[in-house]
């Protein structure tokens, strides 16, 4: 009996130490973490307590802040629709969204010496502060890139493909987030989707602009398709199923290809290096992944492998079938092609501060993954830059500067082809790589292209 008893004993005393534990470990390692838990309800409790710290763009503009609303803070966005999707909104009814949210733990307080500073200023009836967060982006060239949008749907995205750092990430149509409690119902109504991200959460066909990842495959698999020619007559029979060309393009090779975008090599390079390479390389680009930049970020989709029967994957090589990606990826694409195959991981936060002024995070330049040679991708590269040089993409030329672009219009089930343009500039140094979605709109060569020419000019001209 007594040995029963000091067994329970010990039963009871273990499984204290064991609760005593993991309360510890919740509260001590992940507690700041659950706290800025978007579905903790005790974060509208702090956003009352605590005075939210300020957003800025990589110059210092401020991008939120928090002001006063007769007794309580009030969360003003200066730039409004111009960076609504990436700044998100913080709102006692409808919660929150986009970097507000992603960066609740830094903008409450609730990291670093901010943590124990806003315990004491609690006790002693003082004001609790947040800390500041600067951004990798570029308000002018944000607001720029909107603006050339005009009224149409679509998403820019503009990068380093150095270091990884997001200069620009657009989203058209937008709203208001200082307006968001007025205009909610309509927002959710409306057909056009304003609160979608397009940039990071939208799926579309890459049409031909995903004829760089083909290349890229069909090269790594074969790397005498370098050399090799095609015979385009137009078009490409595929078990019976005609694979319609822009144009009759005759005898062309890899990088001729590219540059007048020809269907009937690119389709033929798919089927060449067959379904599990071309699997192997959109994995390689991490099309299929969300790369973790503070936003949640759709991951490319496709067929499942058992479904690429030979017309699924000549489709696929020419950015269509059921292949469907974010126009994030495929600035990531240009960027990998531009920095010779070395892929940096994106990024959107450029550091964190806490209230009084001690950096807690400063982002670096990160290499994520090995996407191509680069002898591949000077291949690419010079298809690109034929492009645009005279090509499809000339009207993404800058004077005085060599771009390399690739165009694309995707067709899909909602009317026009999607107007799409990928690039990177000064060709021989890259130092910007963009991708241009223009939904329904039409050729990339006539709409997305000039956009994205006129980004990358005021850019470079900017100094970037």
């Amino acid at each position: 009996m007594k040995h029963n008893i000091k067994r329970l004993g010990i039963l009871i005393i273990g499984l204290l130490a064991i609760l005593v534990f993991y309360l510890s470990y919740l509260n001590v390692v992940r507690g700041s973490e659950i706290a800025a838990n978007p579905h903790n309800r005790r974060l509208q409790e702090y956003e009352g307590q605590v005075r939210r710290g300020t957003i800025y763009d990589s110059k210092g503009v401020v991008l939120a802040t928090t002001g006063l609303s007769g007794e309580k803070n009030k969360r003003v966005y200066p730039r409004g629709h111009e960076t609504a999707h990436l700044i998100g909104y913080i709102s006692e009814k409808y919660g929150r969204a986009g970097l507000e949210s992603a960066c609740d733990r830094y903008l409450l307080g609730l990291e670093g010496a901010d943590r124990a500073r806003n315990y004491i200023n609690k006790l002693l009836g003082r004001e609790q502060l947040g800390g500041d967060v600067t951004l990798t982006i570029d308000s002018y060239l944000q607001g720029l890139a909107l603006d050339m949008l005009g009224k149409r749907r679509g998403a820019v995205v503009l990068l380093d493909p150095r270091t990884g750092a997001v200069r620009a990430l657009v989203s058209n149509p937008g709203y208001d987030p200082n307006k968001l409690e007025e205009i909610w119902p309509q927002l959710i109504q409306d057909e056009d989707a304003p609160l979608l991200n397009r940039a990071v959460q939208g799926a579309y066909p890459p049409g031909s602009t995903f004829k760089i990842v083909t290349a890229a495959g069909a090269l790594a698999a074969r790397p005498d398709a370098a050399r090799q020619t095609f015979n385009c007559q137009g078009f490409l029979e595929v078990n019976g199923y005609k694979l319609e060309d822009t144009a009759v393009h005759g005898r062309v090779d890899i990088k001729k290809a590219i540059a007048v975008s020809c269907n009937t090599t690119f389709a033929q390079l798919g089927l060449d290096q067959g379904a599990q390479n071309f699997v192997r390389t959109i994995k390689a680009f991490g099309i299929d992944q969300d790369p973790g930049i503070g936003l949640p970020v759709r991951p490319g989709t496709m067929a499942s492998p058992e479904a690429i029967i030979p017309t699924e994957l000549a489709g696929s090589a020419i950015g269509q079938g059921e292949l469907l990606v974010s126009p994030l990826h495929m600035a990531l694409v240009a960027a990998a092609i531009a920095n010779s195959g070395d892929l940096m991981k994106p990024y959107l936060i450029k550091t964190v501060k806490d209230s009084m002024g001690q950096v807690l995070q400063r982002e670096e330049a990160r290499h994520w993954l090995n996407v191509a040679t680069p002898q591949i991708c000077g291949i690419i590269k010079d298809g690109m830059v034929d492009a645009v040089r005279s090509g499809t993409a000339t009207a993404a030329g800058v004077a005085g500067v060599q771009v390399a672009g690739k165009t694309g219009s995707a067709q899909n089930p909602h009317g026009q082809t999607h107007a799409w343009f990928i690039g990177f500039a000064p060709a021989d140094q890259p130092r910007l790589a963009v991708a241009v979605l223009v939904e329904n709109a039409g050729s990339g060569g006539s709409v997305a292209a000039p956009v994205a020419g006129q980004l990358i000019s005021t850019a470079l001209n900017k100094g970037y």
